[in-house]
């Protein structure tokens, strides 16, 4: 007679966390349904289709006369602008955090855990509204976020070389820029590169809150309801990024 196959403990818990896990989840998805005023009924009402499909018309005609458009790409200019050069103020603060990596992980994690539409909020106080507040948001937020990916990748390095050069009694700053800096370089070149494909979307957020760039026209012309115009910026938008994403993943491909 065949014994029956042990029950493996192990397995079976696993299958029990998961069953709990699903329904957690199950019912925080429920809970979430009933506390918020959804209000589905009117969102599938002909009324509501009906102002749907005009906003989408109006939205599928964007103002192409000349004025406009030089309007545009002297907003692009500026979010591009700002997207690089908080992008290039982030990379070099944050050579300086994995230089001196002990004394700057607090700083880099308060910096991180803000957004930087709200380092926008509190700088368009105290700066006024304009590109200046939008590229000091940009680079605090992306310090905070480049300075712990650049500590992981020094980290992440061989020693050889790094000790190599300090048993025949290199400095501290030599180690760092002779050794350990061009090891990493091709790595950190393309976590800059990402961070700034992302600070071209944050920039144009930025504007919305009166940061400048596209983001400043697209939210002034919805505001107007300016249909066309604010095609117009969105179009443009998305082109933006779309060539920025695909000029860094050149770059990060021929990097690697």
């Amino acid at each position: 007679m065949k014994r029956p196959a042990p029950v493996d403990a192990g397995a079976a818990s696993e299958r029990s966390l998961r069953w709990i896990s699903s329904g957690v989840l199950l019912s925080l998805v429920a809970a979430s349904f009933w506390s918020l005023d959804l209000r589905s009924s009117e969102l599938l009402s002909l009324d509501s289709a009906r102002r749907l499909a005009d906003f989408a018309a109006e939205l599928l005609h964007p103002d192409l006369q000349a004025a406009f458009l030089g309007k545009v790409a002297d907003a692009t200019l500026e979010t591009l602008a700002m997207s690089t050069l908080g992008t290039l103020l982030a990379a070099l603060l944050g050579l300086l955090v994995a230089f001196q990596r002990r004394l700057m992980h607090p700083p880099m994690a308060v910096l991180r855990a803000i957004p930087e539409l709200v380092w926008a909020s509190l700088l368009l106080v105290a700066l006024g509204l304009g590109p200046f507040a939008g590229t000091l948001a940009l680079a605090l937020h992306t310090t905070g976020v480049l300075g712990r990916l650049y500590l992981e990748a020094f980290e992440n390095l061989p020693d050889g070389p790094a000790f190599a050069l300090t048993a025949s009694g290199a400095s501290p700053a030599q180690v760092f820029l002779y050794a350990r800096l061009p090891q990493a370089l091709p790595q950190l070149a393309s976590y800059t590169l990402y961070r700034w494909e992302n600070n071209i979307r944050a920039a144009a957020v930025l504007g919305v809150v009166g940061a400048g760039g596209l983001g400043q026209m697209l939210s002034f012309h919805l505001g107007l309801f300016q249909l066309g115009k604010a095609s117009t910026v969105i179009l443009v938008t998305l082109i933006l990024v779309a060539v920025v994403d695909a000029a860094s993943g050149v770059l990060r491909r021929r990097l690697g």
